[in-house]
């Protein structure tokens, strides 16, 4: 049985944890429930930028700025998909509203939007996406492979990729190199 829903919370990885899907990440959870997990990793940089997905969808901007954007390898799922988190100030053709703040949009028309200079003011956007099967999440953090705590906005869209481990483990109050990387039960 589920005992806490996870959704709009970080999945900080534990140093311990070496995948290297996972090693070092921060995965901002978009939906946790009875049937399992889906979240976005917001800082693992993939070599291609968003000027090279325009072009693969015949999307035109000349704002070289918005062409040098960074994408964000998401997870190992669905790679071929683009997930765009973002602010809630707007609807689009297809979006999961993750909480007040933080949308999810996978649609078209939000990247035509942004090379219009017309998209949300905050955006990470990722192909692929993270996802637990029902109890897998669980099962993970009770084996001790990752943190988990509030999402804070600005860690997702202000900080630096290569920072946003350390701060979202800062955010949390923690000293990392005081954890215990063992796993036990009282």
């Amino acid at each position: 049985m589920q005992q806490t829903n996870l959704t709009s919370h970080f999945l900080i990885a534990m140093p311990s944890l070496k995948d290297p899907n996972f090693e070092k990440s921060v995965t901002y959870i978009c939906a946790h429930n009875e049937e399992g997990a889906m979240g976005i990793v917001i800082n693992k940089p993939l070599d291609i930028d968003l000027g090279e997905i325009f072009e693969q969808m015949d999307i035109l901007t000349e704002n070289q700025e918005t062409k040098n954007r960074t994408i964000f390898h998401g997870g190992p799922v669905h790679t071929d998909r683009g997930f765009i988190l973002h602010q809630t100030n707007k609807e689009w053709d297809s979006s999961i509203i993750v909480s007040d703040e933080l949308c999810v949009t996978t649609s078209k028309d939000i990247l035509e939007a942004i090379a219009a200079g017309e998209g949300p003011s905050e955006s990470l956007i990722a192909l692929g996406y993270a996802g637990w099967t029902e109890g897998q999440l669980e099962q993970e953090i009770m084996e001790n492979a990752w943190l988990s705590g509030p999402a804070n906005s600005e860690i997702i869209f202000k900080t630096p990729f290569g920072q946003c481990w350390n701060t979202a483990v800062d955010h949390m109050g923690i000293d990392i190199e005081k954890l215990s990387l063992d796993i036990g039960h009282a």
